[in-house]
């Protein structure tokens, strides 16, 4: 059971990230074609803090684009959301802010959770993955979409594979050339084999999928 937990709990890192990215295209073309054309995939990382769980939930379900704008103009009034400031604003001051009357629930809900203690984010960074969305999907408006994001993004875990992104399922159904109507579970199938390193097959198809756009301009932002 320990080794179990010690799997879950693996990090990727500067140090470990390209040759854990070699090692996946030695064991699929497909993703050794993105390297191929595009060159080395961003390692695309996030503080562990308030701030980049209330990103996240600002990305649920819209643009990129639109959630990075609403992020920023909070920002800009606040400074770097903490749950105290969170909840000190009043639902017109987060509407001004872009803020929907559920994300708005959502974000104000995660406050509270942390200022209470019953979400502690350092303390997630010593815990399984499972642990850590079982805790998380607990908060009204956190999903497995947004959980996934977090252990990539904050917790630097490697074998995440969110399946409820939709430009991760385009791009992979884009390089293997499958139907646009493939099942979900077709598609773990098929990502069955990168693991423990599902995270960086992630990030090598988020790589397909943005060299095809135009990419946005902060780096710590989840990139599609």
């Amino acid at each position: 059971m320990r080794l179990s937990t010690q799997k879950l709990m693996e990090r990727f890192h500067k140090s470990n990230f390209e040759t854990i990215v070699t090692s996946l295209c030695q064991k699929d073309n497909d993703l050794a074609g993105i390297v191929a054309r595009h060159g080395m995939p961003p390692m695309w990382i996030r503080p562990n803090n308030f701030a980049t769980l209330v990103l996240t939930i600002l990305e649920q379900q819209v643009s990129i684009a639109a959630a990075f704008a609403a992020y920023k103009k909070l920002e800009a009034y606040i400074g770097e959301p903490t749950p105290e400031k969170i909840l000190a604003l009043s639902d017109e001051e987060l509407r001004a802010c872009y803020f929907t009357r559920q994300k708005t629930g959502y974000v104000r809900g995660l406050a509270t959770a942390i200022q209470t203690g019953a979400v502690n984010l350092q303390r997630y960074e010593t815990l399984a993955d499972d642990a850590v969305r079982h805790e998380l999907i607990q908060l009204k408006g956190i999903g497995h979409w947004t959980v996934d994001i977090y252990l990539l993004h904050a917790l630097h875990r490697t074998d995440i594979f969110p399946i409820g992104d939709i430009a991760l399922v385009n791009a992979l159904k884009d390089i293997k050339g499958l139907d646009k109507q493939t099942p979900k579970e077709t598609l773990i199938e098929i990502a069955e084999p990168w693991r423990p390193y599902r995270s960086i097959a992630t990030m090598l198809l988020w790589h397909h999928y943005l060299s095809k756009r135009k990419p946005i301009q902060d780096p710590t932002s989840h990139p599609l």
